[in-house]
């Protein structure tokens, strides 16, 4: 039987084009028995599927190809991709590497894979690293704007706002021209840090002097910011100045004034921008109902609380939703409630996350419920999770006060197992109880004892 027929470059592209699942066209693109010549437009189709499906070993098998076959000069856009691909990955050290190797792929670095390697080390929040490597910007030519928008986010992301003024107005001196993304990313900032005169300082520079427009995520931005701020007045002009520059108020702004108005007791307020946003054509999404679960639970309503919960606005809420309604349920005592709803999170399709957890067992603490805390304790160290440190200190604390040794020998035999018994807090509860309760000393003593042996 003769070998098949050799594919062309161009068949194997459209073959890697038309397959949707990337192990398939990892399969063809290998497969020993068709005999073709790779061209570069198949190396891109290839990686680019793999990279997106995070198939990070199956990629790099593929790059190590194109590597060795040095009859293609390889474009620098599909490096920067790569180096992309580690970033969403969060393999930052496989970015650099891939960056310093472009001249061994016969690619010259320039500014676009720069800024590549700058946003992945960003995405992957390598501060230290972004500064090591921004120092060696001046090898690759002047940075121009999308070095700068990564540059001043990065300094926002770690909280040093004068920085990213600076870096701006260098932007400035330098006649390198901000964008939207600037714009956008020194008003979040700015907002984040409750600079709001500065905020809207740098909203009218953008549209005086730049002659650029407020897109809807900045005026979303400069809201939520008045809001926390307790600044509700601005927020409704900020609204009203959307709707007179032709901005389709979006159920962001909804969501950010009705959360604002319930949280400062306007209910009926609240209630008819709910009604304004209905009109509008938008529907509830999950952060809706997280607000209006919030707001029921103020109002210890919980059978509403529950409706929402249930779906009954044609939208499942999120587990942040579940975690408040938790939450309040313990603060008002109703902690076999509040057992019984993280009992039945699965079923409701929601799985229960950390804060779920450490929730209800500072919740049972809270009130003396140390056995139920207890079960709780060990079905969170069971999936990976640990309590706050003082929520142990103080479980441990009250199994000693009750006296319940036989609990506690369980418990901190439980932590230890599990390479958890390491808190300093713990050792002094059993120090302090061996030393002061004389008539309880024997048994808290043996643990003591055992533990310290193991």
């Amino acid at each position: 039987m003769g070998s098949s027929k050799p594919i062309s470059p161009f068949r194997l592209s459209s073959l890697l084009r038309s397959q949707k699942d990337p192990s398939l066209a990892f399969q063809i693109f290998l497969n020993p028995q068709n005999h073709y010549r790779y061209s570069i437009l198949s190396y891109d189709l290839i990686i680019t599927k793999l990279g997106r499906a995070k198939m990070i070993p199956q990629m790099e098998l593929i790059l190590q190809q194109l590597h060795n076959d040095t009859r293609h000069r390889v474009p620098e856009p599909l490096l920067c991709h790569v180096i992309s691909f580690y970033a969403r990955a969060r393999l930052p050290s496989r970015a650099v590497q891939t960056f310093l190797s472009i001249p061994s792929f016969r690619c010259t670095p320039t500014l676009k894979s720069f800024n590549s390697l700058l946003n992945a080390l960003l995405t992957c929040r390598r501060f230290q690293t972004i500064t090591h490597f921004a120092s060696r910007l001046s090898e690759f030519g002047p940075p121009n704007t999308c070095t700068y928008n990564i540059l001043i986010r990065s300094c926002f992301f770690q909280g040093r706002t004068d920085r990213a003024l600076e870096l701006f107005d260098e932007m400035r001196r330098t006649n390198v021209c901000p964008d939207q993304v600037t714009f956008g990313t020194l008003i979040h900032g700015l907002c984040k840090d409750s600079r709001m005169h500065q905020a809207f300082g740098m909203k009218k520079l953008m549209i005086q002097e730049f002659k650029l427009k407020p897109c809807v995520s900045v005026y979303t931005n400069l809201m939520k910011g008045v809001c926390e701020i307790g600044e509700l007045h601005r927020a409704f002009e900020i609204k009203d100045e959307m709707e007179r520059n032709g901005l389709r108020l979006d159920v962001v702004v909804y969501n950010t004034l009705v959360n604002a108005l319930f949280k400062a007791g306007r209910k009926e307020e609240a209630l008819r921008v709910l009604e304004e946003m209905k009109e509008s054509g938008y529907h509830w999404n999950s952060v809706t109902c997280n607000v209006m679960i919030g707001e029921f639970c103020r109002q210890k309503n919980f059978q509403e609380a529950y409706r929402i919960l249930d779906g009954v606005e044609g939208v499942k809420p999120d587990v942040f939703g579940y975690n408040v309604v938790i939450g309040w349920l313990c603060k008002v005592g109703k902690w076999s409630e509040a057992n019984d709803l993280v009992q039945d999170m699965p079923r409701r399709k929601c799985v229960p996350d950390v804060v779920t957890y450490r929730t209800l067992f500072d919740g049972l603490c809270r009130w003396t419920q140390f056995r139920e805390a207890a079960i709780v304790l060990d079905e969170m160290l069971f999936k990976g999770y640990v309590p706050h440190t003082k929520s142990l200190n103080e479980f441990v604390c009250g199994l000693c006060r009750e006296g319940n040794f036989e609990l506690l020998s369980t418990v901190l035999s439980g932590l230890a197992s599990r390479g958890e018994f390491c808190n300093e807090g713990i050792w002094n509860v059993l120090v302090s109880v061996v030393c002061k309760q004389e008539k309880l000393a024997a048994e808290p003593f043996k643990i003591f004892k055992a533990l310290a042996v193991s």
